[in-house]
């Protein structure tokens, strides 16, 4: 493990004393639980359901509330300094990372997935640890969407944006800059995250995959190419200019200025009208605030022209067990999130917690039922149904048992982790985007970087 300075383990040591909640000291068994969900009215949504694990078993459980942009530094500081939490809510990106360094205990976790029943989770190909391990419990995820204007669409004898094909013929024949409207919005900000996500949903649907089954970088190919030149060229010529990320692709769809949108679907409360901070503004919006919500249509997965079967990138969050943990405590509080406090746990944020855990043996649909009946929104609640279809609400679903990823089919965790920090792809995509790159040269680039990158994990 790479030595830390000491400001990052003070300040992992100043974090994990700052909990919501006090325990007594008359406690006999008390568990420290981990969790990025910072926001003040998710804290005390949580909060209420470790009261009711703690009033069913007697456990006290302390809750941390940890910034995920600095997780994986403060884990890394508190394993060195021997004061990792018993239980941590964790992106699947940190996942395998953590296993291989010795941070998560993979037996304790696939203990809790056998108790609850195996066929019951969805997601498991992404926490596969090998030897029918499993080194964290899938609990909730997100699917990258691409949402367009059915109206529009409509209107203009369109056909869904199913295919790549499809994807820039819509964006064509929609594109009108000089009206300030335009085909598409996407992620073109190199420096962000999201765009490595929006770029990889594209890759996975032409076939692109991290590595190969035995480890090889596979990002020079002519699938890679493919949709480099795609991506690019589709955002170069029918995308608004600049570099925009998360805050400007979500912008220029409420203002009713694009087509199409490739986003999470953190946005479709937004879209209602639900959260103040994010408000439609386009022009039939002033009469209906949820006008957008109501004549946009959804495409989770597609495909490409190298692709087999259309993919949907899949963003899952797991609660992982750690090495130091009173292990039969901790097992009691994760089988308790995902069942008894489950329901609440996914009404936390239901647009953006499809339940990786679909039902009981018993009732096999009886998280996914629940989940779609839970109110969505911030300054104002409602069913997901008062404002999308069956229809809507189905293929999100369906979409959330076959998300896929680069890397974890293929072991290689450590290395995707790698690639989310560095972010060889959007960097170099964007060199695309600004035509001061060919496809092919931002190929070689990223698979050199993406190899330079193994290579140094190798050496560790």
């Amino acid at each position: 493990m790479k030595t830390r300075n000491l400001f990052t383990l003070l300040l992992a040591a100043l974090l994990v004393t700052v909990s919501v909640g006090t325990v007594s000291a008359q406690d006999t068994v008390t568990i420290q639980f981990w969790s990025t969900e910072t926001q003040p009215s998710r804290a005390e949504k949580t909060q209420a359901i470790i009261a009711k694990f703690t009033e069913a078993t007697g456990i006290n459980v302390q809750l941390v509330l940890t910034d995920e942009n600095t997780l994986d530094s403060l884990m890394a500081a508190n394993f060195a300094a021997g004061t990792l939490p018993d239980v941590i809510f964790h992106p699947v990106d940190f996942t395998a990372a953590w296993h291989a360094q010795g941070i998560l205990d993979a037996e304790a976790a696939t203990t809790v997935i056998g108790d609850l029943g195996e066929e019951t989770f969805g997601g498991l190909n992404l926490v596969a640890a090998g030897d029918g391990l499993y080194a964290a419990v899938p609990t909730d995820g997100w699917g990258q969407l691409l949402i367009y204007r059915a109206d529009l669409f409509a209107a203009n004898g369109l056909e869904a944006p199913t295919t790549f094909a499809a994807i820039e013929a819509a964006a064509a024949a929609l594109n009108d800059p000089d009206n300030n409207f335009y085909g598409i919005t996407a992620a073109t900000d190199g420096s962000e995250v999201f765009m490595q996500q929006t770029f990889e949903h594209f890759a996975l649907a032409n076939g692109v995959q991290l590595t190969d089954d035995d480890g090889n970088v596979t990002l020079n190919t002519p699938e890679m190419i493919e949709a480099l030149d795609f991506y690019g060229n589709l955002l170069a010529n029918y995308g608004p200019p600049g570099a925009c990320g998360v805050v400007c692709t979500r912008a220029t769809y409420f203002a009713g200025q694009a087509a199409m949108i490739v986003w999470s679907p953190f946005i479709l409360d937004e879209m209602a009208g639900l959260r103040d901070a994010a408000l439609p503004n386009c022009p039939e919006c002033e009469g209906d605030i949820a006008f957008l919500a109501k004549n946009s249509a959804i495409v989770p997965a597609f495909v490409g022209p190298s692709g087999g079967d259309p993919a949907q990138y899949g963003q899952v969050s797991n609660l992982g067990i750690t090495t130091s943990a009173n292990t039969e405590a901790a097992i009691q509080f994760v089988e308790f999130w995902l069942s008894d406090g489950y329901l609440d746990w996914l009404a936390v944020a239901p647009e953006g917690k499809f339940p990786m855990r679909q039902g009981t043996p018993d009732a096999p649909t009886s998280f996914i039922d629940g989940w779609s009946q839970l109110d969505i929104g911030v300054d104002r609640r409602a069913p997901l149904s008062d404002f999308y279809s069956a229809e809507t609400l189905e293929t999100l679903i369906a979409g959330a048992t076959g998300f896929d990823r680069w890397g974890f089919a293929q072991g290689q965790g450590e290395l995707v982790s790698g690639v989310y920090t560095e972010l060889p792809v959007p960097i170099n995509l964007r060199q695309v985007i600004d035509g001061a790159m060919t496809a092919e040269e931002a190929a070689a680039e990223i698979q050199a970087w993406v190899e330079e990158i193994q290579a140094a994990l190798t050496e560790e």
